[in-house]
Parts: structure tokens; C-alpha cells; sequence
């Protein structure tokens, strides 16, 4: 895979976002870049004139040079366990202060800094190189709670991505209560999307409500028939029992209706484009419903359509939806 690839793991979660409760919780150095800027949501920056009480400032982790034996590392703990499948070590803005080379390790604890013999490695070391994205692909294996950055010696790297999927423990939960669960907490999941010219889908099953108009999925205004859609995986098979479709934040563009599909998917998850295709004959959930601005609809007498595992959202002609929950109990 080359390492220009363009977001090769946007299929996955990135389980290192501080909404998700992930935090740096150490490093060996950060003398001249603070440790929290490796998992920061932003796109660096640089910026030309900038310099503080240790010199030149930078967006992202940076240590010093390293005049002794060793190598420098951060460790990121996650918000709630997940299986890592892929990584970007961003080195964007650093040229002459890059890591030559880098290495991933994971762990799991219930401690904020594991012991030294809890790691595994998670990608082996990689040459790095300068201002650049280098996407790795992890093989499969346990789901990690902490995730560690080695860069050998020392230097900087703009931030780390680590993309997975995350692995609740269903034992710990109630299976006569009720949950989200398409919830990001509890491993739902975005798969594709008829369009996102303006947001993302992967914000449809965000925590909390939306923050803004950017912080939902939109799409472009539909100039011609037909309508937008959006197919969705739950964390678990469920029986669903209320829905809720939030337009928070979108007033002169919400959709004018909405619907809901569900069905048991049983085939291979991975195989999404015949998932996609097929889902369009699923069972309906919610008929077309009537939305409006700015406001949380809920919809509690739906069908009982038995154990479900996606659903599919179409909304009617175009529009915004900033989160969609899909609340029901287990089912084994």
C-alpha cells in the first residue's frame, strides 16, 4: 500500500477521538509539542511566526533531541476497547524534525499506563518520511485498550489515527433494557451513503446531540428524481422498539420526509455492496414520515419486524439529519 493512499481505513471508526473518552495519558517527552495535540480532531496547522518559551511551535507531539540511548513514545488510551485495523502516523509540517522510523504496539489494562509487559505489536517498525501521511494496515487480532507510538530516536509526528472498530462487552449488559443501538459506544457503524457532499455519515451515531450544521450527515441539493439514503450496521442484533431522527441544528435544509428499512443481515459483513444493493427490498420500519426544523422526532409504534442488525435511513428529497437512534433490546 502506498503511503499516499488516499483514507484507505474510512470504513472503520477512529477510535482515538477525545468524544469518545480516548486521552493521552503519557509520553517519555513532549518538550517542544504537547502530548494531547497527537489525538487532536483538527487538521494540523502550521504556523509560520509562531514560537513559545521552548522554541518554535508546532501542531502536534514533539520531544527533544535525544542525546542518549533510547527512543521516545506516547501513549493514547482509548475511550472504550476496540480492534484496530488501521493507522496514519501524520507527519504533515514536520521536515527537518520527522521520526526516521516508528513502530505501533497495543495493550490492555485497566490502568492508565500499562505495565512494560502487557504490548503486543500492533505494526511493526516503518520508515518514515517527512510532511506526510503514512497509512499501515494492522492484521486482525484482540481488541486493546491502550495504544502506544514508538518513534525511534526522537522528533515530532502531527497526529496519530487509529481506525477499528470497537468491541463492547455484551456480558455487562441488560438484555431486558432498552439501548441505542446503532450508538458509536456500542460498535454501530456507517456503510455507505448515497451522498455526503456536506457531512459525513459516520456523524448519524456520534454521542450527544450535534454540536453544529457540520456535525451531521448532508447531502447536496437534489436537482433531479429520487431520493438520499443511507445504510447502517448496529453494534448488535436487536428487536427495535423507538427511533429517534434528529434534525438539531438544520432549519432551511432539513429533509421534508423520512423512512426506515430494517433486516437481519446474515451474510458476510464485509461483502457491503450486495448488503447495499439488497437493502433497498428490506422490511420497512418507519413509512415515510413527516420531519421538521430543528427538532428531535420519535417514533415508538413501528412494527415488530423481529431481530434486525441494519437499517436503512431514506430521506425524502435531500436534506440534513444530525443523529439517528435506533433503540431496542438484545437479542443473542
Amino acid at each position: 500500500m502506498s503511503l499516499q493512499d488516499e483514507k484507505p481505513f474510512e470504513e472503520w471508526v477512529r477510535l482515538e477521538q477525545p468524544r469518545l473518552g480516548a486521552r493521552v495519558v503519557a509520553a517519555s517527552d513532549e518538550f517542544f509539542g504537547a502530548k494531547e495535540r497527537l489525538i487532536e480532531p483538527r487538521e494540523p496547522v502550521f504556523i509560520p511566526d509562531k514560537y513559545d518559551e521552548h522554541g518554535k511551535w508546532m501542531d502536534g507531539w514533539e520531544t527533544r533531541r535525544r542525546r542518549t540511548p533510547g527512543h521516545d513514545w506516547c501513549i493514547v488510551r482509548l475511550g472504550m476497547p476496540g480492534v484496530v485495523h488501521g493507522l496514519d502516523i501524520d507527519t504533515r509540517h514536520f521536515t527537518g524534525n520527522y521520526p526516521p522510523y516508528a513502530s505501533v504496539d497495543g495493550a490492555v489494562s485497566d490502568e492508565d499506563v500499562p505495565g512494560d509487559g502487557g504490548w503486543r505489536e500492533l505494526h511493526p517498525r516503518v520508515e518514515l518520511g517527512p510532511d506526510a501521511h503514512h497509512y499501515l494496515p494492522v492484521r486482525h487480532g484482540p481488541a486493546v485498550t491502550h495504544v502506544r507510538l514508538n518513534i525511534f530516536p526522537d522528533g515530532g509526528v502531527a497526529r496519530l489515527r487509529i481506525y477499528g472498530e470497537i468491541r463492547p462487552d455484551w456480558s455487562r449488559f441488560d438484555r431486558d433494557a432498552a439501548i441505542d443501538l446503532l450508538a458509536l459506544e456500542h460498535g454501530g457503524r456507517a456503510r455507505r451513503a448515497s451522498d455526503e457532499h456536506f457531512g459525513s455519515m459516520r456523524h448519524l451515531n456520534l454521542p450527544g446531540r450535534g454540536v453544529n450544521m457540520g456535525d451531521g450527515w448532508e447531502t447536496a441539493r437534489r436537482r433531479g428524481p429520487g431520493h438520499d439514503w443511507c445504510v447502517l450496521k448496529l453494534g448488535h442484533p436487536g428487536i427495535v422498539e423507538r427511533v429517534e431522527i434528529d434534525t438539531a441544528h438544520f432549519k432551511g435544509n432539513y429533509p421534508d420526509r423520512a423512512s426506515l428499512q430494517a433486516a437481519l443481515v446474515t451474510e458476510d459483513a464485509h461483502d457491503v455492496d450486495r448488503v447495499v444493493a439488497e437493502s433497498h427490498r428490506w422490511p420497512v420500519l418507519l413509512p415515510e414520515s413527516k420531519l421538521g426544523p430543528d427538532a428531535r422526532h420519535v417514533f415508538s409504534e413501528l412494527p415488530d419486524l423481529g431481530p434486525v442488525s441494519h437499517v436503512r435511513l431514506s430521506i425524502y428529497p435531500d436534506g440534513g439529519v444530525s443523529r439517528l437512534r435506533i433503540f431496542g433490546k438484545l437479542v443473542p
